[in-house]
C-alpha cells in the first residue's frame, strides 16, 4: 500500500535490514540462503537491535534529539500531495490531517530519501562543527537540497518483485562479491545508520554511510525530530549525484555519452513505455544502454528460482524554481508492474520487444502529426492544435497499456508469437484510429473533408516484416 514513494522507502528499509542481518557471501551462498533463511536472519537481527527502533525516546530510531528548540513544522508542510501555507486545496485529500504514530513512522523513513528541496528545512542548525555547505556566503541559511533518493525531478526506481513480500526482498538483497564489484561504493556495505547514527551532517561516521550502500538504502538527506504537533526538520547529509558517480542501485544510469543520463519519471509517460531502456542490459550497446543494478544484477539469477519476474517501477514527478521543489500542474506519482517468463527472457525476446515499442512510438508519433494537420486545417492555431494533438497521443498510451502485458509475453520466436504480434498491430492500430475519430470530430463538409485527408493510413505498420 502507500505511494510509489513510501514504496519505494519501505522497500529500501527492509532490503537495508535484510543486507545488515544476511549479506550473503555469494551466489551460491544466496541460494543456500532462501527467503525462509533471510528471514530468520533478519528476525534474530531485530532482536539483537530491538532497542534502536523505538520512534520516541531518548535515542529515536534515525532522529536528532539535538533539534529539540529549532524551528517546528507541520506534518503536512512536508509531504508533497498536502496543500499548506497558500496553497490552494483542490480535493479532501490535499487537507492536512493529524498523522497517528504508524503515519508519522512512514513520513520519517519517507524525507530520509525523498524530502523535496526548498526553504522548509532550517538550516540555521549545524550539527558538524565548522561544516559550510548549510550556509550562504553572505552568512544566512541556505535552502535544503533535494532529497538523494528524488533527484532533480524524480529519479524512476525499480525493482523486482515476484508473488510474496518475503521472496520479493529475497531476489533484490545484493551478495558481498556483487558489492565489492560496485567501485563507486568504497565503504562497501557499510554499516546500517541506526547501528551507529552520524553525529552530524559531515562527521567521518556521515562520511562512510555516504560512501556505501546502505548510504542508498537509508539515506540521512533530513536530520529529523518527531514531536507531538510536528517535526523538527534540518538538511542531513549531502549524497553525490549520478552525475557525480553517486549511483543508486534501483536508479537507471547510463555512462555511455560524456555525460552520464538517468530516467526520470515522466507522469505523461508511464514506466511499462521505459521498460526497454530498463532492461537494455540485455541486449543494447552505447548511448542506449542504460544500467539498473537492482535488475541486471538480480534479473538473472532470479530466472532461477521463479518462473514468473515481475518488474516494479515508479516514483514521483517534481518541478524545480528558484531552489524550490514543489509538485504541480503535470506533476504527478507514477508506477507499474510488468512480468516477464523466465523461459522467454533472452537478447532475442528483448530484440523483438524492441522492435514492437520501436513500432509503438512511431505509430504514437504518426497519430500526433495527423491530429495536428487535421486542426491545422481547421484554421487553429498551431499551439491549439499541438494541445489536441497531444492529447490524442495520450489518449493511445493509455488505451495501449492494457494490451502490453500480452505484447511482452508475445516476443518469442515461435510461429504463434508471431501471429499473436500481428493480431496486436490490428488492436494497436485501431487504438490510434479510434484515438484519432475521438478528437477530430467529422461532423460538417469542411470536418470531414480534413478528417478523410488526414486519417492516418497504417497499413505498412500492421504488416511489417519480422526480424530476427
Amino acid at each position: 500500500g502507500g505511494n510509489p514513494i513510501q514504496k519505494i522507502a519501505i522497500t529500501k528499509l527492509l532490503l537495508a535490514i535484510a543486507q545488515a542481518a544476511a549479506t550473503p557471501k555469494d551466489d551460491e551462498a544466496w541460494s543456500a540462503m532462501g527467503a525462509d533463511g533471510m528471514a530468520r536472519a533478519c528476525l534474530d537481527y531485530l532482536e539483537r537491535w530491538h532497542d534502536r527502533f523505538w520512534l520516541y525516546g531518548e535515542r529515536p530510531f534515525l532522529q536528532y534529539p539535538k533539534l529539540d528548540g529549532s524551528r517546528l513544522l507541520s506534518y503536512g508542510a512536508v509531504l508533497p500531495e498536502i496543500a499548506t501555507g497558500n496553497t490552494t486545496v483542490l480535493t479532501e485529500l490535499q487537507a492536512e490531517k493529524p498523522l497517528p504514530d504508524e503515519d508519522r513512522a512512514l513520513l520519517l523513513i519517507t524525507q530520509m530519501g525523498f524530502a523535496l528541496g526548498g526553504k522548509k528545512t532550517d538550516n540555521s542548525i549545524v550539527l558538524t562543527s565548522g561544516y559550510a555547505a548549510k550556509t550562504k556566503p553572505n552568512g544566512k541559511p541556505a535552502s535544503g537540497r533535494h532529497g538523494v533518493s528524488i533527484g532533480y525531478m524524480g529519479y524512476l526506481h525499480s525493482f523486482l518483485q515476484t508473488t510474496t513480500l518475503l521472496k520479493s526482498l529475497w531476489l533484490n538483497v545484493f551478495d558481498r562479491q556483487q558489492i565489492d564489484a560496485m567501485d563507486f561504493y568504497p565503504e562497501g556495505l557499510g554499516i546500517a545508520s541506526w547501528e551507529e547514527m552520524p553525529a552530524g551532517e559531515d562527521c567521518p561516521v556521515a562520511r562512510r554511510l555516504r560512501d556505501s550502500l546502505m548510504g542508498k538504502l537509508v539515506p540521512l538527506s533530513r536530520f529529523c525530530l518527531l514531536k507531538e504537533e510536528g517535526l523538527h526538520y534540518t538538511e542531513g547529509t549531502v549524497y553525490a549525484t549520478y552525475k557525480e558517480g553517486g549511483i543508486d542501485p534501483s536508479v537507471a544510469v547510463s555512462h555511455a555519452g560524456k555525460t552520464p543520463k538517468t530516467l526520470w519519471v515522466d507522469a505523461e509517460k508511464r514506466p511499462w513505455r521505459q521498460l526497454t531502456a530498463l532492461l537494455s542490459f540485455m541486449g543494447q550497446m552505447g548511448n542506449s544502454r542504460f544500467d539498473c543494478y537492482q535488475l541486471s544484477l538480480g534479473l538473472t539469477r532470479a530466472r532461477r528460482h521463479e518462473e514468473t519476474i515481475g518488474v516494479w517501477s515508479g516514483g514521483l514527478r517534481v518541478s524545480s524554481n528558484a531552489g524550490e521543489q514543489y509538485v504541480s500542474g503535470k506533476d504527478d506519482f507514477v508506477e507499474s508492474v510488468v512480468l516477464l517468463d523466465s523461459n522467454a527472457l533472452g537478447e532475442q525476446w528483448y530484440v523483438l520487444l524492441n522492435q514492437e515499442m520501436g513500432g509503438l512510438e512511431k505509430i504514437a508519433n504518426r497519430l500526433y502529426g495527423a491530429t495536428l494537420n487535421y486542426y491545422k486545417q481547421q484554421k487553429l492555431k498551431v499551439e491549439v492544435a499541438g494541445d489536441y494533438a497531444a492529447m490524442s497521443r495520450n489518449l493511445f498510451w493509455q488505451l495501449a497499456e492494457r494490451f502490453f502485458q500480452q505484447l511482452v509475453d508475445a516476443c518469442d520466436a515461435d510461429d504463434e508469437a508471431v501471429n499473436l504480434r500481428q493480431d496486436l498491430r490490428k488492436k494497436f492500430s485501431g487504438l490510434v484510429v479510434g484515438s484519432f475519430d475521438n478528437f477530430c470530430p467529422h461532423d460538417t463538409a469542411r470536418q470531414l473533408e480534413a478528417w478523410a485527408k488526414c486519417r492516418p493510413n497504417l497499413a505498412d505498420y500492421q504488416n511489417q516484416g519480422e526480424q530476427t
